[in-house]
């Protein structure tokens, strides 16, 4: 599956995005979706992930209470809607997806298979 991020730009502290990430197959509740960001000069770290088949949804705990992953099956899309953006959230953000891999894995960019090419948000304060 191919995955194409969207949404990025440049907002003010206190501000919302939300990107997008559209699957070129069907997203089925086989697939686990997440979110990860890399800042500059930082490694790639997990934001926001809805495991397969139940459909529960975990967030790092910098964007909880801000951040919502929403998978839409129908449209192929996994959306991360985000809210009182604040600068340390400024990144690179790319969405993955994953068939395979088990609840404790949820957090391993190692685990997944599929990804996005990314796209930047950029919140200044």
């Amino acid at each position: 599956v191919q995955l194409q991020a969207s949404g990025g730009g440049m907002v003010q502290a206190g501000d919302s995005l939300r990107l997008s990430c559209t699957a070129s197959e069907r997203f089925s509740s086989t697939y686990t979706v997440a979110w990860f960001r890399q800042a500059p000069g930082k490694e790639r770290e997990f934001v926001a992930a809805e495991f397969r088949s139940y459909g529960r949804k975990y967030y790092a705990d910098p964007v909880k209470g801000r951040f919502t992953i929403t998978r839409d099956n129908a449209k192929n899309t996994v959306t991360l809607q985000m809210n009182s953006l604040k600068p340390e959230d400024t990144a690179v953000y790319y969405c993955a997806a994953d068939r395979n891999l088990i609840l404790s894995q949820i957090g391993a960019q190692s685990q997944y298979d599929y990804w996005g090419q990314g796209t930047l948000v950029t919140v200044s304060s």
